[in-house]
């Protein structure tokens, strides 16, 4: 996906983004946020089945796709991004769907910003669980030999078996990896003690609870029996669903699914 337009981040950076959708007055609009590496056009097959019926704004976060680089990549300056876009867009109140880090970014903005709803794809905001994972893997992301090879073997081993075999490619030859990116955006999760990283969670949804923000999680990978209730106590209504051996990619083993999926979800808002 080639992007047209351009917003430009508070601390300047250019961030690419594009809308498609049928004209007229009256349409919800969508804002799509991609995950880590990736960028608008993953959302490839989910897109083409918005842009029947909604305003659908695709974006590319800071150091991926076709947006800047810049000297941060936290989870407060990519919301920004966001919300950059937003502005640019001119839209009210749109509902956000992000996927893995785009999830963990909508999931941000929906605390700060005035949002329709939020979908959350696949991404568990209990980000010391991550820290875990990412701790024995550390010296090799910072090795620069090493360092895909440890990426696409995460990413391979999150993708699961039912995801089609020409999603996987598609996915896999879109990948941006770069390295002094996704440092960053891990940054905090890697140098970070567990408290710190859990405190900086519940400072990015401390604003749901001044309002309600329609919120449903959905998870192609189990986050774990405790985590509903987890997320209520932070969102209150948050939705959880959970689709059993999807992958971290549930929304492109069934598009069709999920958009129905979600369009029930904001039909009953």
């Amino acid at each position: 996906m080639r992007h047209d337009l351009r917003a430009t981040a508070a601390d300047g950076t250019p961030i690419a983004w594009s809308r498609s959708g049928p004209a007229g007055e009256g349409l919800s609009s969508v804002v799509l946020v991609h995950g880590i590496t990736e960028s608008a056009g993953s959302f490839d097959p989910v897109t083409a089945l918005l842009v029947k019926s909604h305003d659908v704004i695709t974006m590319d976060l800071r150091g991926h796709g076709e947006s800047g680089t810049a000297t941060r990549y936290d989870l407060e300056v990519m919301a920004g991004d966001v919300i950059a876009v937003i502005e640019a867009a001119g839209v009210n109140a749109p509902h956000l769907i992000g996927h893995s880090l785009g999830g963990a970014v909508v999931s941000a903005v929906g605390g700060v910003a005035d949002v329709a709803s939020v979908v959350d794809i696949d991404q568990s905001l209990q980000l010391h669980g991550f820290k875990e994972m990412l701790t024995p893997a550390e010296p090799m992301l910072r090795d620069p030999d090493q360092y895909r090879l440890v990426i696409d073997g995460m990413f391979d081993a999150m993708q699961g078996d039912l995801l089609p075999e020409a999603e996987r490619e598609r996915i896999n030859a879109g990948r941006r990896a770069d390295q002094d990116v996704v440092l960053g955006v891990w940054d905090v999760i890697l140098t970070q003690p567990v408290d710190e990283i859990s405190q900086t969670v519940e400072m990015a949804l401390a604003g749901y609870a001044n309002k309600h923000t329609p919120y449903l999680a959905l998870f192609g990978i189990d986050p774990g029996d405790d985590y509903g209730a987890w997320l209520s106590d932070r969102i209150e209504g948050a939705l959880i669903d959970v689709w059993t051996d999807h992958g971290h990619y549930p929304h492109l083993v069934e598009p069709q699914r999920f958009v129905d999926t979600v369009e029930r979800f904001w039909s009953n808002i």
